[in-house]
């Protein structure tokens, strides 16, 4: 069982973890500081299915994407950064209205250039996908021009 030792911000108009985004998932994602790992407990709802009862592979991936970028935040909640090339293991469907449990860590960390991984389990530790990412810091400019400054007050941890 990972532990939480601490929650990540969230944001307002993120498809992940925007607390204001009436189509989002308004994941959280905590710290496990003993393990080095984060992690984010959801149910995805039956309106993000390709198949009946199943996520779309689509979801499935930004899912991932956004919890193995988020274990370089362990620790510093500004280190953001942009995925430059993410690979994608489907091993089973991932089930839809059912408890799931994504978990991101860090492979190389650094401060322009990391490689992170991640996982979304069931509740019995089935892994049904899997990550691998490579992750960049932004060029100069990046976050002024992408409306982050009217974003970033929002960036913040809120309550359960």
């Amino acid at each position: 069982m990972l532990e939480k030792n601490s929650k990540q911000p969230n944001s307002r108009s993120c498809f992940l973890c925007g607390r204001g985004n009436s189509i989002g998932l308004k994941m959280s994602w905590y710290n496990d500081e003993k393990t080095q790992k984060v992690w984010s407990e959801l149910v995805v709802p039956e309106q993000f299915n390709s198949y009946p009862g199943v996520v779309h592979g689509g979801v499935v991936a930004a899912i991932l994407d956004e919890t193995s970028g988020r274990a370089l935040l362990l620790g510093n909640d500004d280190q953001l950064m942009v995925t430059a090339h993410l690979e994608l293991k489907y091993r089973h469907p991932t089930p839809t209205n059912q408890p799931i449990t994504a978990v991101g860590w860090i492979i190389k960390g650094g401060k322009k250039r990391a490689r992170v991984a991640g996982e979304i389990r069931l509740a019995d530790g089935t892994v049904t996908a899997e990550c691998r990412a490579t992750i960049l810091k932004p060029p100069a400019g990046f976050f002024e021009s992408h409306g982050w400054q009217e974003e970033k007050p929002y960036w913040k941890v809120y309550d359960d």
